[in-house]
């Protein structure tokens, strides 16, 4: 499900079928991000991501398009860590700096809460594209967990 706040932000809110120290992991280690990073039709091939996990580290993805092989970059900044709690980083490369925080909420049932917000997001993803297709990274992300649990 997901939200607009404000011009500029972004919110999406998902309960994934798994404890949060595994979403966190999940979402922060190198090996698991290939697995499922990315929306459907495209993949993430474990050498094309590098995350230095400290403040002050990288969050680098480059995705692979599976028709074309055309390649999306993304490089982040960490800004904020609290493992397994939150996770914070600011996009480089692009002038607005978009921001993206990640909550990791314990439900007390096996399952996790994740509110992701991003904020200084640029027009080019806050279409319903750019949103279909975040959600459709969240679907491969769902599907990657029930393998693990």
């Amino acid at each position: 499900m997901q939200h607009d706040q404000d011009l500029g932000e972004v919110v999406f809110d998902r309960v994934f079928n798994a404890p949060r120290e595994l979403v966190f992991r999940c979402m922060t280690t190198t090996e698991d991000l290939a697995q499922f990073w990315g929306p459907e039709g495209v993949h993430t091939p474990l050498e094309n991501i590098t995350v230095d996990l400290r403040v002050g580290g990288v969050f680098e993805t480059i995705m692979v398009n599976d028709a074309t092989g055309e390649e999306y970059p993304s490089r982040g900044v960490c800004i904020e860590l609290d493992a397994p709690n939150r996770f914070a980083m600011r996009e480089s490369g692009n002038a607005e700096g978009m921001v993206t925080a990640i909550d990791f909420i314990d439900q007390g049932d096996g399952t996790t809460r994740c509110v992701t917000l991003q904020s200084n997001v640029p027009a080019m993803y806050a279409t319903p594209e750019a949103r279909a297709g975040m959600e459709s990274a969240f679907r491969q992300f769902d599907k990657y967990l029930a393998a693990l649990v």
